[in-house]
């Protein structure tokens, strides 16, 4: 683990694979409740060819936060990863980002192009402002914004488990967490705090007119078998981001690139070859 000082804090960072002169980093950035850790299935697959930097944001592992403090942001952690980009110092990256980290993707591209030479955005959360709503949402959960305050109400009462189970069951399917081995399920358990940060994030909705702004190739990844809004969000977005591409991995929900982390890198090795 290495850091990287960055708009007055240390952000925490994983750093494998060489890749060559040629070959822009790949930079991932997780997303609610994750950290570096949530790419380990596919770290090995993707830094054959590339340097991979896997990055922490700020108030997740390895800090483990109280939930105090006014920092924890959308537009913060966009900052912080403008910023590292800047300061890894080694010209426009390739960069993924799955679910709030997607969404921290898609910013990045619309606030700083010249940052990024393609974009990943893996199932994106986040809303959808009137004028890209589709008419109807197929079958799923209620959407993330409305359980995440009372996931952190849970919380602050001690029921760390109930929120996890609330969270996970409510995008993967009822049951899912009691079913996640014991590795993914402390890496939540050591970020739980931040859904406390997360209730007040400022997250603004996805507006056509900024989608359309998009000029980084973009590819856009979902899982084959995801439910509600998470399954209908990076679709809309895809309609509406010049020339992006789509891809589904069959047989997965949210957390594809654990569940099926050859699928996931063989699209976007594809997709960066190309």
């Amino acid at each position: 683990m290495q850091t990287l000082s960055v708009n007055g804090y240390d952000i925490a960072y994983l750093d494998v694979g060489r890749g060559t002169a040629n070959i822009p980093p790949l930079v991932l950035v997780h997303g609610t409740l994750g950290d570096f850790r949530t790419w380990n299935a596919v770290l090995g697959p993707l830094s054959r060819k590339h340097r991979v930097i896997a990055l922490s944001l700020r108030r997740f592992f390895p800090e483990h936060w109280n939930g105090v403090g006014n920092d924890y942001l959308m537009a913060q952690h966009t900052a912080d990863v403008i910023g590292f980009i800047e300061k890894l110092n080694a010209g426009p990256v390739n960069l993924i980002g799955h679910s709030r980290g997607g969404h921290i993707g898609f910013r990045v591209a619309q606030a700083r192009p010249d940052l990024l030479r393609r974009a990943i955005l893996a199932e994106p959360g986040g809303d959808l402002e009137p004028a890209l709503q589709p008419t109807s949402l197929p079958p799923g959960p209620v959407p993330l914004g409305p359980r995440v305050p009372i996931a952190a109400e849970m919380v602050r009462n001690g029921d760390i488990d109930g929120a996890l189970a609330l969270f996970v069951d409510g995008i993967d399917g009822e049951g899912a967490w009691a079913r996640w081995p014991a590795a993914p399920r402390q890496q939540l358990r050591d970020n739980i705090y931040t859904l406390l940060g997360q209730v007040g994030e400022n997250r603004k909705p996805f507006l056509k007119s900024e989608a359309k702004s998009i000029n980084t190739p973009t590819l856009l990844i979902g899982g084959g078998d995801t439910k509600g809004a998470l399954a209908v969000i990076w679709r809309v977005l895809a309609e509406h981001i010049p020339g992006a591409r789509t891809a589904i991995i069959p047989g997965t929900r949210h957390w594809m690139f654990e569940q099926a982390p050859q699928e996931f890198c063989d699209v976007v090795l594809e997709f960066l070859a190309a």
